[in-house]
């Protein structure tokens, strides 16, 4: 009887044991959701310098918008949003996937109207297409997401409508000059590589040669994969900015993202930093965003961000 009670006690024990741990890994989610649900809302700026202007040129101001993934309701966000017109940027550059729920378009041109007053180029992201499914969040870190079936439609045909009365110029597979501060922008935009829908329109004419000294060609996608990266430093792309990365959304403090949602090294999920391919080199901003999916509302160690890109004269 007593070894009989010795075992019971044991077993009690161990359950009172297997109780705590489980306890304190349940106290510790909710913990880490609190805090996730906390630092969705820490909007911040992170300002770069890029020293890619000719000789001779004043600085110019590139505030770079992306992933805003917007729902009704988030008047946060879009006080934030308002407020970066204080900036007064020489461009505003969208690099995509503004929108997280069917009815966000006009509450999202409402929050971006104050920055319409400033030039500015776009290209769309998958979920400007297509609105956001409710789906296993393990599978976030097992690779990029794919494309699910039978996706709700979202109205990217006025939410683009609605950038272009604001005066923003839609580059999805398509190139474009513009006259800015006295100098020549050449842009050259895709679809959102993320569909495999990118179309390379090539850069408008004169941006070859003696006469293209002056110019400044700047390359604009949503999904910064490899292939295209490196697509557009061979051909000769000044600046690339990219988006969709979420900067990695859920972090390690310390170490940064475990997954960049495409297929970029994750210390490349978020930031300045050089693309090499064939012998050629561009700078590349990979915004860390400004949103997440509805369904995955939570950022840890990974503040949401807008970046304002100061362009300098080359060395």
């Amino acid at each position: 009887m007593a070894d009989l009670s010795r075992v019971a006690s044991r077993v009690r024990s161990i359950g009172r044991g297997f109780a705590v741990t489980a306890g304190a890994g349940t106290a510790a989610a909710l913990a880490a959701t609190a805090y996730g649900l906390w630092e969705k809302n820490q909007f911040v700026l992170r300002e770069e310098t890029v020293p890619v202007l000719p000789a001779g040129r004043a600085p110019f101001r590139i505030l770079h918008l992306s992933d805003i993934h917007f729902v009704p309701g988030q008047k946060a966000k879009a006080d934030w949003l308002r407020s970066l017109a204080a900036l007064r940027p020489d461009l505003v550059v969208n690099t995509g996937d503004n929108l997280s729920h069917p009815k966000a378009v006009d509450p999202l041109l409402n929050a971006l109207a104050p920055l319409m007053e400033f030039p500015g180029v776009f290209v769309p992201g998958s979920n400007d297409y297509y609105a956001p499914k409710l789906k296993n969040p393990a599978a976030y870190l097992m690779g990029p997401s794919k494309a699910a079936p039978n996706r709700q439609e979202l109205d990217w045909p006025r939410l683009r409508s609605g950038f272009g009365m604001g005066g923003w110029i839609d580059l999805t597979n398509r190139h474009q000059s513009i006259v800015l501060n006295g100098m020549r922008f050449d842009f050259s935009g895709v679809d959102d590589p993320h569909l495999n829908r990118e179309r390379y329109a090539g850069w408008p004419r004169g941006t070859r040669g003696q006469n293209a000294k002056d110019h400044l060609r700047v390359a604009v996608i949503h999904a910064p994969y490899q292939r295209v990266l490196d697509h557009f430093t061979e051909d000769g792309a000044d600046l690339l900015l990219a988006g969709h990365t979420h900067g990695g959304q859920l972090c390690i403090p310390g170490y940064g993202a475990v997954v960049a949602n495409c297929d970029i090294p994750t210390w490349r999920a978020k930031g300045l930093n050089d693309w090499t391919s064939n012998g050629s080199t561009t700078p590349v901003n990979v915004s860390g965003g400004i949103g997440t999916s509805r369904f995955a509302p939570v950022r840890i160690a990974c503040k949401p961000e807008a970046v304002l890109l100061t362009l300098t004269p080359r060395a």
